[in-house]
């Protein structure tokens, strides 16, 4: 039983460094994707003004231009897909971590002898499977709203 404990209490651990380490991954993602906008953003700008002031320009310059611009719309706005999937992911991770932390409270009331029950104890068990039940359903909703994404995207 002890080795039971350590084992599962070792399983734990790993998998909230391994949520955590997501996490991070995913942050940094963030960062570097909110840089590149910033970069986008600037070039952008280059180009509408450089499309403003055409005087004289040769049209294939200016189809060059334009080009150019769409690319980077087409890039911002795969950018904000991946952004709006990491978002979706950061989320997931969440609400696993609750979810964790919810079984273990739950599991410290269930492994409790119904004898030794406070009738707190049995209402605050009761209130912590209802909230397990509300984050699992969320973690669902999430599953389902990627799903619905991946579909739509193909």
């Amino acid at each position: 039983y002890p080795t039971c404990e350590r084992t599962l209490a070792r399983q734990a651990r790993e998998a909230h460094m391994k949520r955590f380490c997501k996490a991070q991954a995913i942050q940094r993602r963030l960062e570097e994707i909110e840089v590149t906008f910033r970069e986008l953003e600037k070039e952008g700008i280059k180009l509408e003004k450089l499309l403003r002031d055409e005087n004289g320009s040769p049209a294939d310059q200016q189809t060059q231009w334009t080009n150019q611009l769409l690319y980077l719309v087409q890039k911002k706005n795969s950018l904000m897909i991946e952004e709006s999937d990491l978002m979706i992911a950061v989320q997931e991770l969440k609400l696993e971590e609750q979810q964790w932390q919810l079984d273990k409270k739950l599991r410290s009331y269930m492994n409790r002898e119904e004898t030794l029950k406070t009738p707190e104890d049995c209402k605050a068990e009761q209130e912590t499977l209802a909230q397990l039940l509300k984050v699992v359903n969320e973690r669902n909703l999430l599953i389902h709203i990627q799903e619905e994404k991946r579909l739509s995207e193909l």
